[in-house]
């Protein structure tokens, strides 16, 4: 008989250690290492059972494109990259209540209602009447969309395999168990195991699977980072419980790009795309404020106009403070600097305050420009024109850079009635902008100063 053996994994990271300790020394967090009893199997008169599949010359492999099974919401369809791919296994991570099983409950009722496909919908946080509950309210009428209720890994993969359904959600991972791993549910070694043998399933007989992850106090998807890796793309569901926006994005996608940006309100009966999310970014804005400015920044292959606010106030301490919310806090003492080197602007007693308004996070170069302009224009307590919008990369030298796909930025921000964007003068090579809105192209930021705030 073999010899049962105790081992402590770490719940954060999946670190293993043969004795118990208090902090992880690979994740640094305390009071997370939890014991696991483990029975090693006897390797001893193993066979190696020779593969089904031999190896094959690349230019001999026959390429083929899978066909995509696609939903109603489009905005669901272009963060997975155009659809659901066959035999994917998409992880789905969001803070408690965002409407992870709301979104998940409509577009398994969207895809039951196509001809020929059917939904199996496995929950092990609620029961069926608790689902139906849910369907009564979004209104979900679909005959081929299939509740259970279980935590039994066993169960779960026989039920897909012998029901062979189109589209399987499970809800959540935390909650499955595998009998023959003695750790408790939702530990690390038990959604690891879980997922490696859903994602067999999957890849096996072709059904996509959708999986349900919760969160931890960080915001990371719980269990350990390599779970991220099993799986074929990961979702973020984000967005503030108070507010109706949520905002679905992708982190990983290996069959399309992490850049696109889905965009939700939440109603009455369910989650409904938002189509144009730059008029709900902007509906509010203010008119007449100093600090405030608008960019027009690409979430993947869609351009998306949002402002950018700023509030520069004396510091009535040594050290003044530097807060960004929805922009890369270190960029803000960047330009910063630049303001006071290249321009003159004595910002180093000031406080400064950055926001995205809508809870939307920016994380490419165009918007430093427009960063630049809020923090000027709150410093100098004199409005930007709220007809302008700026575009631009800003170096350390003061330079303001070229920007990507100019174009699509222009003809989003034409549609939604500005009539001035100031941007790198290098980016007005090569095309022609649209008629009705005046391009102006500047080289440094203070020719930018001096166009938007006359100063």
């Amino acid at each position: 008989m073999a010899k049962v053996k105790t081992k402590y994994v770490c719940q954060e990271c999946g670190y293993q250690s043969l004795r118990w300790m208090g902090k992880c020394p690979t994740c640094q967090e305390w009071e997370t290492m939890v014991e696991e009893i483990t029975t090693p199997q006897s390797k001893r008169n193993a066979i190696i059972s020779p593969g089904t599949e031999k190896p094959e010359q690349i230019t001999k492999i026959v390429s083929r494109e899978e066909k995509r099974m696609t939903v109603e919401m489009d905005e669901f369809n272009r963060v997975l990259g155009g659809g659901v791919v066959p035999g994917s296994v998409v992880l789905i991570g969001g803070d408690p209540g965002i409407g992870k099983s709301t979104l998940l409950l409509q577009i398994s009722d969207q895809v039951a209602k196509q001809k020929g496909h059917t939904v199996l919908y496995i929950s092990g946080e609620e029961s069926m009447q608790q689902t139906k509950l849910r369907a009564d309210r979004l209104k979900v009428t679909s005959d081929d969309l299939y509740v259970l209720t279980e935590t039994n890994l066993q169960y779960i993969t026989h039920q897909i395999i012998q029901d062979k359904p189109s589209l399987v959600v499970i809800d959540s991972i935390q909650t499955i168990f595998k009998e023959d791993v003695t750790s408790a549910p939702g530990s690390v070694t038990q959604v690891r195991e879980c997922t490696m043998e859903l994602t067999k399933v999957a890849k096996a007989h072709g059904i996509p699977i959708f999986i349900v992850g919760h969160v931890t106090k960080e915001g990371a998807i719980a269990g350990p980072r390599m779970l991220e890796h099993m799986v074929d793309a990961v979702l973020y569901f984000e967005g503030e419980r108070h507010h109706t926006y949520r905002i679905l994005r992708g982190v990983k996608n290996r069959f399309g790009s992490t850049n696109e940006m889905g965009i939700f309100e939440m109603k009455e009966l369910g989650l409904v795309e938002v189509l144009n999310p730059s008029e709900v970014f902007l509906e509010e804005r203010s008119s007449g404020a100093s600090g405030s400015t608008v960019v027009a920044s690409m979430e993947g292959t869609r351009p998306v106009l949002v402002e950018i606010q700023a509030l520069i106030s004396p510091s009535s301490f040594g050290n003044p403070r530097r807060m960004a919310t929805g922009v890369d806090s270190n960029r803000v003492p960047l330009l910063m600097a630049v303001l006071e080197k290249r321009v003159g602007l004595m910002l180093q007693n000031q406080d400064a305050y950055i926001k995205v308004a809508g809870g939307v996070k920016l994380d490419e170069p165009a918007i430093d420009l427009a960063i630049a302009m809020s923090i000027a224009s709150s410093f100098k307590d004199q409005p930007t024109s709220p007809e302008d919008i700026f575009i631009g990369e800003v170096g350390l030298t003061g330079e303001i850079r070229r920007v990507s796909r100019i174009e699509q930025r222009v003809k989003e921000a034409t549609k939604l009635g500005f009539k001035r964007i100031i941007c790198s003068k290098n980016n007005l090579d090569g095309w022609t902008p649209p008629k009705g809105i005046e391009i102006v192209g500047v080289n440094t930021v203070q020719e930018a100063l001096r166009v938007g705030l006359g100063i």
